[in-house]
């Protein structure tokens, strides 16, 4: 698609915790309930880099293309959804790398590779006050279908919107 942002996932290394720390910004994550302690994002690079949890998923360094650049991160992992196993994606994308449709990029790729795996629905769950976020998923080809309240981080319940993909699609 002519005009489409250029990137690049790579699977999360070692040499991301940097690139964590920046993405633990307030703003940032004014979205996931405030910066996390540098002990939890030292827990989250190991999980990140050992795959802790993702149940058959992977989170990823968004690279800009063509400057090379780190410009967040992206990825999916299993869950289970209204009693289905389904896989949930999340991203960040770095302010200054923001407006030009890298997070809309990042995520199709993260499509391509959810499609590998063997569940039939990605799920986003962006809170309803987060419009960027939600026109990604409109943006990469995810169906709205309903608010929900959602608890992320874990204890803290936020009013959400339910995004599907239908990876067999």
């Amino acid at each position: 698609m002519s005009g489409a942002a250029a990137v690049r996932i790579e699977p999360w290394s070692e040499d991301d915790l940097a690139l964590l720390g920046r993405i633990n910004a307030p703003e940032m994550k004014e979205h996931l309930g405030g910066p996390e302690t540098e002990e939890q994002v030292l827990a989250r690079h190991r999980r990140y880099v050992n795959g802790d949890g993702f149940l058959g998923g992977q989170m990823y360094r968004i690279v800009a293309l063509p400057e090379g650049e780190p410009a967040g991160n992206v990825g999916f992992w299993g869950r289970v959804w209204q009693d289905e196993p389904v896989y949930e994606s999340g991203w960040r994308v770095l302010p200054s790398f923001q407006g030009r449709g890298i997070a809309i990029a990042a995520v199709r790729e993260v499509v391509a590779a959810a499609r590998r795996g063997d569940r039939r629905y990605l799920h986003a769950f962006p809170s309803v006050g987060n419009p960027a976020s939600n026109a990604v998923c409109r943006k990469a080809g995810f169906v709205l279908m309903s608010e929900c309240d959602f608890e992320y981080p874990p204890g803290h319940i936020n009013r959400s919107n339910d995004w599907r993909l239908d990876l067999r699609a």
